[in-house]
């Protein structure tokens, strides 16, 4: 009967599945036996391996008597993760946590024998291996023992951990399940209930569930990591090849390469660690002191390594560096999150308002009432004397911080078929190599050569045809492409993804602070008056007293620092329109209340009073009680404000149009709102609804507690704001260039979609004849399936007969598109929404005509990303790092736009505050990606030509020399491979993309034509030479070693020396991808000097160096013959580069290609869904009504 399998993480990208080994005796004495057999080679490969032993010598079991397990995730690599078994002394006992003596009783007093629903209610994160188990009930959360066999009242905690996640053992569930912190499964009522703090014996036993509160990224010592990269198979590899050719009395050959392998460790060494320090100085947890509230108030002073979850700390009135993640329970607190999100405008945070009593806590929802760890607190505001407090709930590699960390520490996989090939390329030497240790053998008993110098020939053969440095020769180009972005500016984090950059085929922009100008102009303001909204304008002081002008000035979330106003670039836009002052607690403000709120006035000269008390009059004020700070899910804010002298509070709300105006009163929306929102939204304006709400029977303790869901309903419609945010003068410019670079272009935004669209005409990301069709999509109701209705919007009038239409990709194209079908979809985030959940057989058409999805919210940015890349498309994102953050991280290529060079909200960071970063870091990918298939099939062709030229002397009973290895391997291979990747990009960026596959047919083909063109020029030159009368053939000795210095052997080295430059220059070509090669000095000075002392050593080589390369000298009165040698090697350059530029790289090359394997269809999905839909004329069905069952609902809509 086969065991359960352990199932982690299902249906998430961690996904991971286990299957559980014990210890066995006897297999532990044959995993002794074998190493000693093999002379502890076993013990090497079950280091690279170590799945291998716990499957050969470990008993499979099920998952509760496991004592390791084989881990494998959805990439297919495997993983050993030991089971920890720890003691715990400590009691737990808490409003959330306890330890049961058997199963966890619910409150009813009944056995809790349900599943366990909440098995990832904690979760948190050490770099080793450990178990345990975890349940909750209504009200607690148990954390499962084993009993202790010696001591019945110790308790074991079992649990593992994995890439710093820990997994605990749930009897329940009767598997491991992921530990989670307060952030799931909590409701949150409980945070302001329930949660007092931790005592001591609480805390203590909580440390040992969760961990010391740190995100520590090891920094290794140089000794460890000299033995690390010792066992790597590579130098593995060189260790035995430099010990064969000491064997072989290849002395010089094998110090150089020790000495040069050992230079290669120390400079990885350095750069390792280097980076090492650079993360760990980024993340490190400097230890500072933390004041705690427990039970009773009583406080005390801990470090900030011995928080956990369920502790209640102080915040400092001047800020600090936070080191968990907590929910801000009482005061604000002004936010740096640049760390994180890269953007570095600081953010208002408010304490986690009273919410419905079975609402759960979720931090993604309320993120504007949690402070993440490693975001900067700049200032705390709070009330009298009452001190700024937060609720721990994520400590270590659980936090946002520790997240992102883990996701530096642990990239995924990246699909590049380059990657995927190159593997399989090695195979083909390897098959090479095995057909060769075949001849060597045949060649070596031919001539009666003794067991040993067999075996040395054979393993011989293994170094020449599999060439140790390919591995790194693959490096190359992204190493000097990182140097280069990183001169412009851009900072790569991740840099196996520059090459990446080559293949992208599609970026997705963001379009505030990306496309357009990060700061708002305010351009208008048109209040709701009973005659419509008509009337604009643009100086506030103009503006009839009133909510409108009242809303302008209190709901934003802007504060002081320093003396100067920050916050939002919108809020502080629109409140310096009204040239109005602002006044933070700590001053005057003691009218209000004992809350002291921030205050806002009238400028002077326009200030009204009003009477507190009988002929008593004072300024007019308004003061901001309370703030419901911005939610880009809910777009909208909205501030709880009492003007002094009257007896009632007020509400004032601002958003987006058409989220406001679904809360208002429909009588006080005008009736023209819909046409007035849709001029200005088609003009490119970004257009805020302003609402504003009496609230006569809400005290100050009510407005404290009460929730923005009670309070933003039935509001009074005010009026829009319009704001101007034109674009950067680079975006058109660049846009224009990608579309011409076939790079299709998408807009995703959180903005209104007609805004976005009116940006996207602007710019060329929508063409300006095109047509636009808006797929709005609505849920199912009562009565009716969900649907699609297909808008058509009208295309602007355009004054020049000249359009950008021919700069606009069309991704019919590339399929044999028709021009005809020029349209494109707008799509919303409510509408995508439904599209991802009742119309997934639509997404693929919907997201290949797709120009602009609005009003999207963050993760729908990053199911977009993923969407596209379903499609078979690279996907670059650009964005401000802010509510791009999973997009950003998604994409192949995420490049965040922000000032913060440590930001690890993406892969690249680009200090240039515009999209001309986007078109650089696809370039140099391009380069790099180039530079890298040059660099592998000049290694790979190297090995060849060395292979052959070894095979075909030992034909004749012959070898190279020692020195002849180190001259052809150091002097030229190294050089130019190393000098190789030192092309600069190419200064424009062309339609065509380099090849992303190296076993393709082109490739593939020009590949072996080269093997056979250099094979026939090194076989014609060696026949060619056995014809010559003064040529004397050599006779090995039977039994004893190969001579080396032969006519044969001077022949092929000079011949092979010359080929190996040739393959360096013809795979160093320039344009389209890189400059041309003279313009890589250190490369082009070296194939010049190269040739010319290779053609010295051919017509008139010194005596020394004759004798040290051990040549035979050729006389100068055999000067012909060494011209036909010349010949010979020029007639490879030139066939070698027609081979190269002008048969495998050209378009009637490609057709051939595609007709001799009849490709039919494009690989790519994008293609196919292209082809389809130009065979359907009829889609998309403007003014039709599409159903969920896929049935076309006939009500035929006017065209808006």
């Amino acid at each position: 009967m086969p065991h359960k399998k352990l199932l982690l993480n299902f249906g998430t990208d961690d996904q991971l599945v286990g299957t559980g080994y014990r210890l066995s005796s006897v297999g532990t004495i044959m995993s002794y036996v074998l190493a000693i057999v093999t002379a502890a080679l076993s013990i090497l490969v079950f280091y690279w391996k170590p799945n291998w032993k716990v499957r050969l010598f470990y008993s499979k079991c099920s998952v509760q008597d496991a004592d390791l397990f084989i881990l494998e995730d959805k990439y297919h690599q495997n993983f050993v993760v030991w089971v920890i078994k720890q003691q715990v002394d400590s009691e737990l006992e808490g409003p959330h946590f306890h330890w049961p003596n058997s199963q966890p009783v619910q409150p009813n007093g009944k056995l809790n024998r349900s599943r366990s629903k909440s098995n990832e209610f904690f979760s948190s994160d050490v770099s080793d291996d450990r178990q345990a188990l975890i349940s909750d009930t209504e009200d607690n959360v148990t954390i499962y023992m084993d009993s202790d066999l010696e001591s019945a009242n110790a308790k074991i905690f079992r649990y593992l951990d994995h890439h710093n996640v820990r997994y605990i053992w749930t009897p329940s569930n009767s598997n491991y399940e992921r530990l989670h912190g307060l952030d799931t499964g909590v409701k949150c009522m409980d945070f302001h209930e329930k949660f007092e703090g931790n005592d001591e014996s609480q805390r203590a036993a909580l440390e040992v569930v969760y961990g010391k509160n740190e995100i520590d990224v090891e920094v290794k010592s140089y000794g460890k990591l000299f033995v690390e990269e010792v066992l790597n198979p590579f130098y593995i590899f060189q260790i035995a090849s430099i010990g064969l050719w000491m064997s072989d009395n290849y002395y010089y050959y094998a110090a150089t390469i020790a000495f040069i392998s050992l230079i290669s460790i120390a400079i990885s060494l350095y750069e390792t660690k280097k980076q090492a320090i650079t993360l760990h100085d980024m993340v490190k947890t400097p230890v500072e002191p933390t004041n705690t509230v427990s039970k009773d108030n009583v406080k005390k002073t801990i470090t900030n390594y011995e928080l956990v979850p369920g502790d209640v700390i102080e915040i400092p009135a001047n800020g600090c560096m936070m080191l968990c993640d907590a929910v801000l329970m009482s005061g604000n607190c002004i936010v740096n999150e640049a760390m994180l999100t890269g953007e570095s405008v600081p953010v208002t945070k408010t304490p986690l308002p009273h919410t419905r009593a079975e609402e759960k806590f979720c931090p993604n929802e309320y993120k504007r009432h949690v402070l993440f760890c490693g975001t900067q607190v700049l200032q705390t505001r709070y009330y009298g004397n009452a001190t700024v407090k937060a609720t721990v709930i994520r400590t270590g590699f659980q936090t946002a911080k520790g997240e992102l960390i883990r996701s530096i520490m642990y990239p995924k996989p990246m699909d590049f078929k380059f990657y995927q090939e190159s593997i399989r390329f090695i195979l083909v030497l390897a098959a090479i190599a095995l057909v060769g240790m075949s001849f060597t053998i045949y060649i070596m008993t031919k001539y009666h050569q003794s067991m040993s110098v067999v075996i040395k020939r054979v393993l011989d053969i293994v170094t020449i045809v599999v060439p140790p440095a390919l591995p790194a020769a693959m490096t190359v180009g992204m190493v000097y492409a990182q140097r280069r972005l990183k001169t412009a500016g851009i900072f790569c984090i991740s840099p196996p993804r520059i090459n990446l950059c080559g293949k992208l085929k599609l970026f997705c922009f963001d379009k505030t602070g990306t496309l357009t100008e990060d700061g708002l102009d305010l351009w208008g303001m048109v209040p709701a008056l009973s005659e419509g909204l008509h009337q604009v304008y643009h100086d506030s002081g103009q503006l009839p007293r009133g909510p409108f002008i009242s809303a302008m000035a209190t709901c934003h979330s802007l504060t002081r620092m320093g003396g100067e106003l920050n916050g939002d670039p919108l809020d502080l836009k629109m409140f310096e329109a009204t040239h109005w002052t602002l006044e933070e607690p700590g001053e005057d403000t003691s009218r209000f209340d004992t809350i002291m709120p921030t205050v806002v006035r009238p400028p002077e000269g326009r200030e009204p009073t009003v009477e507190m008390f009988p002929g008593i009059e004072s300024p007019y004020e308004i003061g901001i009680v309370k703030q419901f700070t911005f939610s880009s899910s809910l777009q909208r804010m909205s501030v709880i404000t009492r003007t002094l002298g009257k007896d009632f509070m007020e509400l004032y709300a601002k958003g987006a149009p058409e989220k406001i105006t679904s809360l208002c009163l429909p009588q006080t929306i005008p009736s023209d709102f819909a046409e007035v929102l849709k001029g200005y939204t088609m003009q490119g304006f970004r257009v805020i609804a302003l609402a504003h709400k009496p609230l006569h029977d809400l005290s100050w303790i009510q407005a404290q507690r009460v929730t923005r869901d009670q309070v933003e309903v039935d509001m009074t419609f005010t009026g829009l704001l319009i704001m101007q945010n034109s674009l950067k003068p680079e975006t058109t410019p660049i846009i224009k260039l990608l579309n011409e670079a076939n790079i299709r272009t998408v807009m995703v935004t959180g903005d209104n979609i007609l805004t976005a669209v009116s940006v996207a005409r602007e710019c060329s990301i929508i063409g300006r004849r095109q047509r636009v069709i808006q797929v709005q999509a609505s849920p199912p109701a009562a009565n009716r399936p969900a649907q699609i209705e297909w808008v058509s919007h009208e295309v602007p009038h355009v004054e020049s007969e000249t359009t950008d239409h021919e700069f606009h990709d069309n991704p019919y194209q590339d399929a044999g598109g028709d021009a005809a079908q020029d349209f494109c979809l707008t799509v919303d985030g409510k509408s995508f929404a439904v599209l991802m959940d009742h119309f997934s057989s639509l997404m693929p058409r919907i997201c290949l005509k797709g120009a602009v999805f609005a009003r999207m919210g963050p993760e729908q940015k990053a199911q977009l990303v993923e969407q596209l890349q379903a499609l078979g498309y690279g996907v670059g994102m650009c964005g401000d790092g802010a509510n791009d953050c999973s997009a950003l991280k998604a994409a192949h290529a995420g490049i965040s736009l922000s000032e913060a060079e440590a930001s690890v909200a993406s892969p690249f960071t680009s200090k240039i505050p515009n999209i001309s970063c986007v078109p650089t870091v696809i370039r140099e990918g391009r380069a790099a990606l180039t530079t890298s298939f040059g660099c592998f099939k000049y290694m790979g062709l190297y090995s060849l030509i060395q292979f052959v030229s070894v095979i075909l002397l030992y034909w004749a009973g012959s070898n190279l020399g020692d020195t002849q290895f180190l001259y052809i391997d150091l002097l030229i291979t190294t050089t130019v491979a190393i000098l190789m990747g030192h092309t600069h990009a190419y200064h424009k960026l062309v339609a065509q993309r380099p090849r992303g596959g190296l076993l393709s047919f082109s490739s593939m083909f020009a590949l072996f034509a080269q093997i056979i063109l250099m094979t026939a020029v090194q076989v014609a030159t060696y026949l060619y030479l056995q014809k010559q009368y003064w040529f004397v053939k050599n006779v090995p000795k039977p039994g004893g070693d190969f001579d080396t210095v032969t006519y044969e052997t001077t022949v092929v080295f000079i011949v092979s020396s010359f080929q190996y430059i040739t393959l360096a220059v013809n795979y160093s070509t320039g344009p389209p991808y890189r400059k041309r090669i003279w313009t890589n000095k250190p490369f082009f000075i070296s194939a010049i000097l190269l040739t010319l002392l290779s053609l010295l050593l051919l017509f008139y080589p010194p005596t020394f160096l004759e004798n040290f390369l051990t040549m035979v000298h050729i006389g100068i009165e055999h000067y012909g013959f060494k011209i036909i040698l010349l010949l010979a090697v020029t007639t490879h350059f030139l066939g070698s580069f027609i081979i190269e530029v002008f048969v495998s790289e050209t378009e009637t090359f490609q057709t051939l290609s595609r007709y001799v394997r009849r490709k039919r269809l494009p690989n790519n999905k994008y293609k196919r869904v292209a082809i389809d839909m130009r065979k359907d004329p009829t889609w998309p069905p403007i003014g039709d009504v599409t159903c969920a069952e896929n049935v076309t609902c006939r009500e035929t809509r006017v065209a808006s």
